[in-house]
């Protein structure tokens, strides 16, 4: 690796890792799925792991910093902000979920490069661990295809509280998600960062195709 030798990497995973980042509905999980079975590699889904295995630490953070610990309520996480507050406050807490994400990938040790997916493993924190850019891709949902998305898939159809107003929860979420994928396209352009816009003109195996190619010999 480049110009990262404060990043502690003991068994070389973070330095081999192929990285799938961007937008929500994009197709990530799915296509790190199918790449899996293809071509043998161990997938890290972020999202599972932050919701979940990372909420002790999420406890201990809050502690640390003198914040309630118990989880916000979510009438003031979905419903009172506007999107644009709920955007910049899910991008100025990537920094510290990504370290969390680093110690899970620490201590995997493989042959083969372990495949990270999910919207927290941000453009602007993983380029220092980038060999080549070409270790990375942004999937990002065009706005038509995250409305199908919207319609098809039941966990996105709504947020999975009790809200006040649950349909403008979900405006100010899609909203929200909108920004922070337009923020993640931005960061990866400007670090040469390829990104690749689903449009649901191709199927998963079509776009893990795509997305196979550009990893191309690291997959090998």
């Amino acid at each position: 690796m480049t110009g990262n030798d404060e990043i502690v990497d003991p068994f070389g995973t973070l330095g081999q890792a192929l990285w799938i980042c961007g937008g929500q509905w994009a197709g990530k999980s799915t296509v790190s799925r199918l790449l899996a079975r293809r071509h043998g590699i161990t997938v890290y889904h972020y999202d599972f792991h932050d919701a979940r295995a990372h909420q002790d630490r999420r406890i201990a953070h809050r502690v640390r910093n003198g914040s309630p610990v118990a989880d916000p309520a979510p009438e003031t996480v979905w419903v009172e902000p506007t999107p644009e507050r709920m955007a910049a406050d899910t991008i100025a807490g990537f920094p510290v979920r990504f370290a969390w994400a680093l110690d899970d990938l620490r201590a995997l040790v493989s042959g083969r490069p372990i495949l990270a997916e999910g919207w927290g493993l941000r453009p602007e924190l993983v380029a220092p661990l980038l060999d080549s850019p070409r270790r990375m891709i942004v999937m990002v949902p065009t706005d038509d295809f995250r409305e199908h998305q919207l319609s098809v898939l039941p966990r996105a159809a709504a947020v999975a509280h009790r809200v006040s107003d649950p349909e403008r929860a979900q405006r100010n979420r899609v909203e929200r998600d909108r920004l922070v994928a337009e923020d993640a396209v931005r960061t990866a352009t400007g670090l040469g960062i390829r990104v690749l816009w689903v449009d649901g003109s191709k199927d998963a195996e079509a776009i893990a195709d795509v997305v196979a190619e550009h990893f191309g010999p690291y997959l090998i």
